[in-house]
């Protein structure tokens, strides 16, 4: 396993990350409607006990395709770090099923704070700990609009996109968008995992500090956390209240998924005034709330879906 660090030595540096690996799927021997033996393809699954300071913290139930990245983000969405820069390393050990977290200066209150769970509606994940809702009032959304040539554009790239689910089915996918623009894609066995993985993500992939100013001393600036605002939140599973409140921790306005809303999480996205739109695929979806955030062109509605050509580069619905 190897580790990456930032190279900047201006900045103060980001966590140091194992590249873990293990496969994505599994083959067994199945009968199929006619009788027949074949060997299909399905998704691994595998526990995560994530250590936090040699304290035992929560066992996750992941794919593993980024398990770095999803126990940062999990530590950021549960509200248990504030900073990326909180995190000196994290170190995934496949052989013992383990992610070894190390702070620079501990969790305050730790065994207060990840005393109380919520049961949530999560596959591969199943609570989060309390307090789920006291972050709500405390988050502004930035401003931001899409237009439904965008909305299509995306809903394409992800049409388009090779992935586990279309070879062993029974995961669940996220994405982030700028535009029509995939940033980043995710697969795992919950959804609550995949949107983690990608939070891990925008952390480590924060905007580089600004020169150092000689008169202040010290390390440097840390470097600026990556913005949501210019972003799209896309996932495969439906949005509930923990999946809204994820997304809007993460300072992304906009949501899409393939899937519905439940009411909860439609009061929450009301409350923050999120775009949030399901049902989306092909050319037809809902807006469920934030409608002052998606720009209309119901004319493209009308218009016939244009596939690529064999061969051709993938081209975005217009």
């Amino acid at each position: 396993m190897t580790s990456r660090t930032a190279t900047d030595s201006t900045a103060q540096p980001l966590p140091r990350l194992t590249q873990a690996t293990a496969p994505l799927t599994h083959s067994v021997d199945v009968v199929n409607e006619l009788g027949e033996r074949e060997q299909v393809s399905i998704p691994a699954e595998r526990p995560l006990t994530v250590y936090v300071d040699r304290r035992e913290l929560v066992t996750l139930m992941t794919l593993g395709a980024q398990p770095e990245l999803l126990v940062l983000g999990y530590l950021r969405n549960q509200r248990l770090v504030e900073s990326v820069l909180d995190i000196e390393s994290i170190t995934v050990d496949w052989d013992v099923h383990a992610a070894a977290v190390r702070t620079r200066h501990g969790i305050e209150r730790i065994e207060e704070r990840t005393a109380s769970k919520v049961v949530t509606t999560g596959c591969g994940q199943g609570s989060v700990f309390g307090g789920l809702m006291d972050e709500v009032d405390r988050i502004v959304l930035p401003e931001a609009r899409l237009t439904q040539a965008q909305l299509y554009g995306i809903v394409n790239a992800i049409r388009l996109k090779e992935t586990t689910y279309k070879s062993a089915g029974s995961v669940h996918g996220c994405a982030l968008f700028r535009g029509e623009e995939l940033l980043t894609f995710v697969e795992d066995v919950g959804r609550h995992n995949a949107i983690d993985t990608i939070a891990g993500w925008m952390w480590m992939n924060a905007q580089p500090p600004r020169p150092t100013d000689a008169a202040t001393g010290g390390g440097g600036p840390a470097p600026e956390p990556m913005s949501g605002a210019d972003k799209v939140f896309y996932t495969t599973g439906r949005l509930t209240s923990e999946m809204v409140i994820k997304s809007a921790q993460m300072g992304v306005p906009i949501v899409v998924s393939r899937s519905g809303m439940t009411q909860m999480g439609h009061a929450v996205a009301q409350q923050l005034g999120l775009c949030a739109i399901g049902r989306a695929t092909n050319r037809r979806f809902v807006c469920y709330s934030g409608a002052d955030r998606l720009v209309l062109q119901p004319e493209l509605a009308q218009a016939p879906a244009v596939l690529p050509a064999a061969g051709a580069a993938p081209q975005a619905l217009r």
